[in-house]
C-alpha cells in the first residue's frame, strides 16, 4: 500500500503531524511519502514528492482545513482521502488531530482486508466550446471580470434546456451539496445535506433574479452570456479562466467523484461552528 500525505502550507502544527503520521505508517510496514512543500518545511526537501503522485496512491491524507482537502482532491483523482481537521469548520475534514494516527492506521488495515469504507461526493466541470474547467468539489462560478455597480453579466440560465431565469447579475453560481456551505452560503443560498443528490443554482446579486434553485444532480445547467463582456469561470475559488462573450457555459457533474475515507463528518455539528 502507498500513502501520500499533504499538510497545510505554512503550518508548523500540520507539518509536525504529517511527520508523526508518516512514521506511524512506515512502522506499520507500508510505503508513505510527504509532498514536497511539507518535506521542505521539515527540512527534508530532497525527500518530498509532487502532489501529482497522489493519483498513484492507495490513500491520501490531507492535514489542515477544507482548503487543504480541496487542494488534495484536485490532485488525487479517484484516490480516497482522509481529512484531518486542524480546528476549522471542517465539512470535509472529519478527523480531529488526536485521532489522526488511529484513524489513518485503521484505514491502512481496512485496505489490506479489502474493506475500506469510501464515500463519494460529486464534482462539477464547466465547458464552453472546446474548453473544460478544472473539476470543482464545491462550486463553479460564472461571473463578469469584476463585481458591483456597472459590472456583472447579462445572462440566461437554462436547466436541462428549459429557461429558469434571465437578466443582469454579478454572476451565477452552481454548487454541490458540499459547496452549499461555502461560497453559496455567503450568497444567501440554501444549505443542502450531504446525503442529498442535488445541485444549487444561485444568481449572485441579480437585478431581477429568481430564488436559488435546487435541482437533481444529473441535470445540466447552462449559463448563456450575451454582449461583449469578458466572462470569468472559477472552480472552487481558483483556476479562473477568462472567456469572451457571447458564450454558453455548461456546468454538470463530472467524473471521478471525490472519494472520502475515514469516519463521516457530523454535518450538523460542523454547521454549529458557522454561528
Amino acid at each position: 500500500m502507498e500513502v501520500g500525505i499533504v499538510a497545510r502550507k505554512g503550518s508548523e502544527r500540520a507539518a509536525s503531524l504529517a511527520s508523526d503520521l508518516r512514521d506511524a505508517i512506515a512502522d506499520a510496514g507500508e510505503s508513505v511519502w510527504l509532498d514536497a512543500e511539507t518535506a521542505t518545511a521539515l527540512g527534508e526537501g530532497d525527500r518530498g514528492r509532487s502532489v501529482d503522485a497522489l493519483t498513484d496512491c492507495d490513500l491520501a491524507v490531507a492535514i489542515g482545513g477544507d482548503g487543504t482537502f480541496l487542494f488534495v482532491a484536485r490532485n488525487a483523482g479517484d484516490t480516497p482521502i482522509v481529512g484531518v481537521n486542524l480546528g476549522e469548520v471542517g465539512f470535509l475534514n472529519a478527523v480531529p488531530p488526536a485521532r489522526a494516527e488511529e484513524t489513518v492506521l485503521a484505514e491502512v488495515e481496512a485496505f489490506g482486508r479489502g474493506e475500506m469504507n469510501v464515500r463519494e461526493v460529486p464534482r462539477l466541470a464547466a465547458t464552453a466550446d472546446d474548453w473544460t474547467s478544472v473539476p470543482a468539489a464545491n462550486e463553479v462560478v460564472v461571473q463578469g471580470d469584476r463585481r458591483g455597480p456597472g459590472a456583472g453579466i447579462d445572462y440566461e440560465v437554462r436547466v436541462d434546456g428549459s429557461v429558469y431565469s434571465a437578466g443582469h447579475a454579478d454572476g451565477v453560481l452552481v454548487a454541490t451539496p458540499t459547496g452549499s456551505t461555502a461560497y453559496n452560503l455567503s450568497e444567501r443560498g440554501p444549505l443542502v445535506g450531504p446525503g442529498v443528490s442535488a445541485l444549487v443554482v444561485n444568481e449572485m446579486v441579480a437585478a431581477e433574479g429568481m430564488p436559488p434553485l435546487v435541482v437533481d444532480d444529473d441535470m445540466t445547467v447552462t449559463v448563456a452570456v450575451e454582449g461583449a463582456e469578458e466572462v470569468v469561470v472559477v472552480s472552487d475559488g481558483r483556476n479562473a479562466t477568462t472567456l469572451q462573450a457571447p458564450v454558453e457555459v455548461t456546468v454538470e457533474r463530472t467524473t471521478p467523484p471525490v472519494r472520502i475515507a475515514g469516519p463521516p463528518t457530523d454535518f450538523f455539528e460542523a454547521l454549529g461552528k458557522l454561528a
